[in-house]
């Protein structure tokens, strides 16, 4: 097994850098399936005879352990390397797709929970933040660029899964409640293919390195204080928990409405109709994945800060301007609803770069892990509170766009702190710089470890 060690990972002399995003790309391609997972939905509420929210469960369990197993796991991948941590990732989801499988088969809802949720979502953290930190040391130059490429698939992910998981459940049995085993255990399948291609392919760069003719003075960031922290050190500072606070702010924004999109816009245009309204939700799928792409390679230009600026401030205008006169223009709604799904999809790749800018590349992996629990937190603080005022509006009797005025207004609060949080994001203090001779050099360990191969072989 020492073919996954980091010290195995260090790319040779003239190793294309442009072949760890497709790396990074087929992983985040495949745990992405969790956005689609709502397809699934319907028959396992007619195998288990359950309720909506029973069901739901299954996802909310996944995305808390997201943000769990990447704050727990995301310092072990930073010493033992991307590769290891995506083969991991690989056996934890998709042994949560076996485990639901069998779960299904033997009709045990609470087994479900176990596999995909907690299992599966254990998969779905150390794949997420497995390339992270690796694409933003060969991307010292584009940082934003490199991690929205592979963010980009985990927004994208669920494009792919939702028509392959309905083929499936279509094309193994008659019944859907037949079906989801062999859909279970197929999609298991493909996802371990091409996470261990991935897995494959991904390489560290040697100590040191810098693309040809970049100089790291000419790119310094405005909230960099030029020193490299540990993750340790970094949750101690200010700029972590604003950091944190805009993460969380900006997720929960956007959580709320990808939610509730296909009820929001039948209830704020009556006449939309079932299939118009589900192509309203494809649609914001791919703003989701635009955005991700689109906004964190601005940041590189932009900088951090300008770019949260742009998603917190003109987000808390787009929502306002959808609570007072989305309901006047179908075309003016669906613009405002995409550009704020955009920003959510753009918050989730420019912050790995962000926190490169203000912590250093050191442990950017592990610190990005823990800065994740903010995903945890917002993914059940956005839907509570749409939800919520949702439940309470809709037993006093309103109906349609007011049933959603109000926690629109809310969220614009939630962004306005957020807002503000960006904007007290400072440099960190030099007392929690990291010394030079802690920073490990892992292109040497690579050259003893060669040597010593080479004695063996010898």
């Amino acid at each position: 097994m020492s073919i996954l060690d980091r010290e195995r990972t260090v790319a040779p002399p003239g190793y294309n850098r442009w072949l760890v995003p497709p790396a990074a790309l087929a992983v985040h391609l495949s745990i992405g399936q969790v956005y689609a997972y709502s397809v699934l939905k319907d028959a396992l509420r007619d195998r288990f005879d359950a309720s909506h929210t029973q069901i739901g469960v299954i996802f909310s369990i996944s995305i808390v352990m997201l943000g769990l197993s990447a704050a727990f796991g995301g310092r072990w991948m930073e010493r033992h390397g991307p590769r290891k941590t995506m083969v991991l990732a690989a056996a934890a989801w998709v042994t949560g797709f076996l485990v639901a499988g069998f779960a299904v088969s033997i009709g045990q809802l609470w087994l479900v929970y176990i596999g995909y949720g907690v299992i599966g979502g254990i998969g779905l953290g150390l794949g997420y933040i497995s390339p992270v930190s690796t694409l933003i040391k060969w991307f010292p130059d584009r940082p934003g660029v490199a991690t929205g490429l592979a963010i980009m698939g985990f927004g994208g992910g669920a494009m792919l899964a939702a028509p392959l998981t309905q083929f499936l459940l279509g094309a193994y049995a008659e019944n859907e409640v037949d079906a989801l085993v062999p859909t279970y255990l197929t999609l298991g399948g493909s996802y371990a293919v091409l996470m261990l291609l991935g897995a494959a392919v991904i390489r560290v760069p040697p100590q040191g390195y810098k693309p040809e003719g970049w100089e790291p003075t000419a790119h310094v960031a405005k909230v960099s204080s030029g020193g490299q922290v540990n993750a340790k050190n970094a949750i101690k500072t200010f700029p972590f928990w604003m950091l944190w606070l805009v993460l969380f702010t900006n997720v929960t924004a956007g959580i709320g409405i990808l939610e509730n999109a296909k009820p929001m816009i039948e209830d704020y245009f009556p006449a939309v109709s079932a299939a118009a309204a589900a192509g309203f939700v494809g649609l914001l799928s791919l703003a989701n994945m635009g955005g991700r792409i689109g906004w964190s390679s601005l940041s590189d230009k932009l900088g951090r800060k300008a770019t949260y600026v742009m998603y917190l401030g003109a987000g808390a205008l787009a929502y306002t301007a959808v609570a007072l006169f989305g309901p006047s223009n179908l075309v003016l709604f669906v613009v405002l609803v995409v550009v704020i799904i955009s920003f959510y999809g753009g918050g989730f790749a420019t912050i790995p770069a962000y926190l490169k800018d203000v912590f250093g590349e050191f442990e950017v992996g592990a610190i990005h892990g823990r800065l994740l629990t903010a995903w945890s937190a917002a993914g059940v603080a956005g839907p509570l509170i749409i939800n919520g005022l949702l439940d309470l509006l809709e037993s006093r009797g309103l109906s349609g766009a007011d049933l959603y005025r109000p926690s629109l207004l809310v969220m614009v609060g939630v962004l306005a702190i957020g807002f503000v949080a960006n904007l007290l994001v400072r440099p960190v203090a030099v007392k929690w710089h990291e010394h030079a001779d802690a920073i490990p050099d892992h292109g040497k360990h690579n050259a003893a470890h060669e040597l010593a191969a080479a004695g063996k072989e010898a």
